[in-house]
């Protein structure tokens, strides 16, 4: 993550035709843009022009990025870094570890 303190000038751009103004390479390097397609919030601030990159989630996929399923993201790993898991040889075995599991807690 860039410290929002962070500046750096990459020189002077003039608009274009209808208002264009091209980033150039040097900043979509510097920045690891793409050559096209990205998309970015406009904000006039101070009288400034800010560009905010902004990464666009397709909305069947939203869920993955809720607080809960990424807090369950990160237990998970926490668990298995901290050897909380087991491996099994093959499907059928897992199957009965999880019957058992649910004959226990009945």
């Amino acid at each position: 993550m860039q410290n929002p303190q962070f500046r750096k000038s990459f020189g002077i751009v003039q608009t274009k035709r209808r208002s264009t103004i091209t980033i150039g390479k040097e900043v979509r390097k510097f920045l690891h843009l793409a050559d096209e397609g990205d998309v970015f919030e406009m904000i006039v601030e101070d009288g400034r022009i800010v560009l905010d990159l902004k990464k666009l989630i397709p909305a069947d996929q939203s869920w993955y990025w809720s607080a809960e399923w990424q807090a369950a993201e990160r237990e998970s790993r926490e668990d298995y870094a901290a050897g909380r898991s087991k491996t099994y040889e093959n499907v059928n075995d897992f199957i009965k570890y999880l019957m058992q599991a649910d004959r226990d807690a009945d």
